[in-house]
């Protein structure tokens, strides 16, 4: 792999900054950076480099060697280009003279030919039900077979499918009850967020942009064409969802899966004559108690994190 060297910058952040200077050396897998000011009052054990405190620190320089995989590092592929890029960031204490600063951090490199992003099929295991086994993952055009890249123009649809492997159960409907984007693979309170499926299996994403459920070719399967948004463009995201596996005889407001078709308005993916079950998808829709689908089994649920991927401009 070709990569970029990234030597001295010098920082230009007040008289007291005035010999500062960081050092990035980039590597194929991994970076090294060293900032360091002869003069400064900042206290180095409060530098990050994304989520990542250093490596090593003296009063007068900070170290950092990391993975280019750690930290929270974004990955953007343009062209022939693959860049990780990060951020250096010094949080003062309050009683601090030292300003707070973030300076940018990026190690480009030559795209190799071989190159391609890793595709994540998750794979989750429902406990105590029979080895039920949930699969979701990126697919290419037609659904049929893995994506070949989790770079997406903006705009572009991303094919998306979720299945479940039922094995000795009987069979088993398989919906999206909630799916979100965000840019962590951990979803914690204030997170920011892309609302996708929401409202207990209504795609709500599909009333401003031309995403759809895919008619369905197995009730175990479950096939959808998102389009790629601009909710955190060109940084990676991961796609949250709960998946459900229910009785295909007890669909309900709280198991469904419906979309908004133009000119229609919401219609239900299984069976267009209860489309009346997605009427609360303007609204609130209700959860019900969950019906037992045999004896000592309360619902087959699981949660699902899919990612990373990229949208491009």
């Amino acid at each position: 792999m070709a990569f970029s060297w990234y030597c001295v910058l010098l920082l230009c952040l007040g008289a007291w900054a005035a010999n500062a200077e960081m050092k990035l050396d980039c590597r194929p897998d991994y970076m090294a950076l060293v900032w360091s000011d002869s003069r400064s009052q900042a206290d180095t054990s409060l530098f990050r480099l994304g989520s990542c405190e250093p490596t090593s620190s003296t009063s007068r320089e900070v170290v950092f060697s990391v993975g280019l995989t750690d930290c929270n590092f974004r990955q953007l592929v343009t062209g022939n280009e693959l860049t990780y890029s990060n951020e250096l960031i010094y949080t003062p204490s309050p009683d601090s003279y030292v300003l707070p600063f973030t300076l940018p951090v990026v190690c480009s490199y030559e795209r190799p030919k071989d190159w391609h992003p890793v595709i994540v099929d998750p794979v989750f295991d429902t406990y105590g039900v029979e080895n039920l086994v949930f699969h979701m993952g990126f697919m290419n055009a037609d659904f049929s077979g893995p994506a070949e890249s989790t770079s997406f123009p903006l705009g572009s649809m991303i094919p998306i499918m979720a299945s479940v492997e039922q094995r000795s159960h009987q069979p088993l409907l398989l919906l999206l009850e909630e799916c979100v984007a965000a840019t962590t693979e951990d979803l914690e309170p204030g997170t920011d967020f892309y609302s996708i499926i929401a409202n207990k299996g209504c795609l709500v994403d599909s009333k401003s942009t031309h995403s759809r459920f895919e008619p369905r070719q197995k009730l175990s399967e479950l096939q959808l064409s998102l389009q790629a948004f601009k909710f955190a463009l060109g940084q990676e995201v991961y796609i949250h969802c709960s998946l459900v596996a229910w009785d295909p005889n007890g669909l309900d407001e709280s198991k469904k899966a419906c979309q908004y078709v133009k000119g229609h308005g919401w219609e239900l993916l299984d069976d267009d004559s209860y489309n009346n079950l997605c009427n609360c998808c303007e609204h609130t829709c209700k959860s019900r108690k969950a019906r037992s689908l045999e004896p000592g089994t309360n619902g087959l649920m699981t949660k699902a994190v899919l990612g990373p991927l990229t949208i491009t401009v």
